[in-house]
């Protein structure tokens, strides 16, 4: 058993990094399962007051018949614009708590998803994204190959991903749609891996608390949105619908 008293200078500095990256780490982790469970409560809250037997209820009608339907799907876009552009501005608790306003209001948009899958392949969904994602992240954070490469692939995937799901907008093609599911659920789960090495490789032991905060909740944010996006990849592919 390693003794501390009779570390190195250069031992005692390691160790202390090791423990501070963890600290930080956790952190991440830690805001992002909060704003997953806040994004589950809040879906499943609107969509418990927007079903009455089987029927819309009046809040079912506002917010899935109305304009305010644009409102609540374009409303989490703006919101991650807004964190991303004004993280440096803002302290970090303020910043932890728009990302926790943001979870929330993407509850709310995500809440359709209740209305079109059964319950049952939603958690069938949730739970293979959460096995997948955790093994992903593992993988990024203990890994000792560099990513990058792979990263700056994925990423121009994502841009190809979202030309491919505008075209198929016009052509409507059954076939598309179901390569673009694929393809998607494959490169959210590459930058899965890629984001937490990223994250991973952000921290400074230096950082002074709101600095790391700050990057705790940027991080997070990118854990959180690949979580989001691989599960609706995942329950286009296997979900049940009502």
């Amino acid at each position: 058993m390693n003794d501390n008293r009779f570390m190195s200078s250069s031992q005692a500095q390691a160790s202390q990094i090791d423990l501070g990256l963890r600290s930080y780490m956790l952190g991440v982790y830690n805001h992002m399962t909060t704003a997953l469970a806040l994004t589950g409560l809040m879906a499943m809250a609107l969509n418990f007051l927007s079903i009455s037997g089987g029927q819309l209820t009046t809040i079912g009608h506002i917010f899935y018949n109305t304009p305010m339907k644009w409102v609540v799907i374009l409303a989490p876009l703006g919101m991650v614009f807004y964190i991303s552009a004004r993280l440096n501005k803002i302290s970090a608790g303020k910043a932890r708590n728009l990302f926790y306003v943001y979870a929330g209001l993407m509850g709310l948009s995500l809440s359709s998803l209740l209305l079109i899958y059964t319950g049952a392949s939603v958690a069938r969904a949730f739970f293979v994204t959460a096995a997948a994602f955790a093994a992903l992240s593992i993988y990024g954070y203990t890994t000792k190959k560099s990513l990058t490469g792979l990263g700056s692939f994925l990423i121009m995937g994502v841009f190809g991903l979202i030309i491919a799901q505008i075209v198929n907008i016009f052509l409507a093609s059954s076939s598309l749609d179901f390569m673009i599911t694929i393809i998607g659920v494959l490169i959210f789960a590459g930058l899965t891996a890629y984001d937490t090495q990223k994250i991973k490789n952000m921290y400074l032991a230096g950082d002074d608390n709101e600095t790391a905060g700050k990057k705790s909740v940027l991080g997070a944010l990118t854990l959180y949105l690949d979580f989001i996006l691989m599960f609706q990849f995942l329950l286009a592919l296997i979900g049940n619908r009502e």
